[in-house]
């Protein structure tokens, strides 16, 4: 079943469309999974997917989405701005 017939990426829906497709691998050395489960969460992490899974988990009211967006853009400007006044 191809993706576009499963309603997977690239059908036109804009929740799909935003997500950057990118696969994440990691291999599993000597039997080591504890340390691929770490570097796994790490780049789940730093990729912001569990961000978002988190943010999906239950409906957010548009104005509570407004406010979060807000702080987001307040917490980046003053993190540039103290990166620049240095």
């Amino acid at each position: 079943m191809a993706n576009s017939e499963a309603g997977g990426i690239g059908t036109g829906n804009p929740v799909y469309e935003k997500i950057k497709e990118r696969s994440l691998e990691v291999k599993v050395q000597d039997n080591q999974i504890e340390n691929a489960i770490k570097t796994l969460k790490r780049q789940l992490a730093r990729d912001g997917i569990l961000k978002e899974l988190k943010k999906r988990r239950s409906y957010e009211k548009p104005s509570v989405k407004k406010k979060r967006k807000q702080q987001e853009a307040r917490r980046r400007r003053q993190r540039a701005a103290r990166r620049f006044s240095r």
